[in-house]
């Protein structure tokens, strides 16, 4: 009983729900609140997220985002997982709304940092893998792998992982979630 409620406690502070608590308050118009709440996920897990990115709420950290800084600008997309010390930043000019798209099913490995070029958009294609320690300030096309230093992107076996991913998602379409064929599916339990 105590280690459910000790849980529960954890997962009300976890880096994922303060950030997003943080931006949903700046989307409410309390800025002050949100950037109160930042601070105090920066405090507890030492990390930089920004109110002002769009991210998917199903976003993951691994090791409780310690260190992660995301820059205004960028983009999350659903089922994204991050570990620890990872860098996503925009550089851009005033006046110059350069952005950052990571879209879904990416994974960014431990101390990666991706940077887009100076007043351009860089888009990090869905199924990508970016890899530990991997610096990246191009686009990286979808279901492709980035490894570091240098970086370089291995699409071998990018189609594979597409359409393992398509062959998942179908799977998941045709289903009602306790694994039971929406029509016509018998489900005994």
């Amino acid at each position: 009983m105590a280690q459910t409620v000790k849980r529960k406690r954890a997962g009300l502070l976890s880096p994922t729900r303060l950030w997003l608590l943080s931006i949903s308050l700046r989307q409410r118009g309390h800025r002050r609140l949100a950037l109160l709440v930042k601070r105090v996920n920066a405090l507890l897990y030492h990390n930089s997220l920004s109110i002002n990115a769009s991210v998917a709420p199903d976003i993951n950290f691994e090791h409780h985002s310690f260190g992660v800084m995301v820059h205004d600008n960028v983009v999350i997309g659903p089922r994204v997982s991050m570990w620890h010390h990872v860098t996503l930043t925009v550089r851009g000019h005033a006046g110059a709304p350069a952005k950052l798209i990571i879209e879904e099913d990416v994974k960014i490995g431990a101390h990666a940092i991706v940077v887009t070029p100076i007043g351009k958009d860089l888009r990090i294609g869905r199924a990508a893998r970016i890899g530990a320690g991997a610096i990246v300030t191009h686009d990286v096309p979808a279901g492709a792998t980035v490894v570091s230093p240098p970086a370089r992107v291995l699409t071998h076996r990018a189609d594979k992982r597409l359409e393992r991913l398509d062959g998942e998602q179908d799977a998941e379409a045709a289903t009602n979630g306790d694994g039971a064929e929406r029509f016509g599916g018998v489900h005994e339990g």
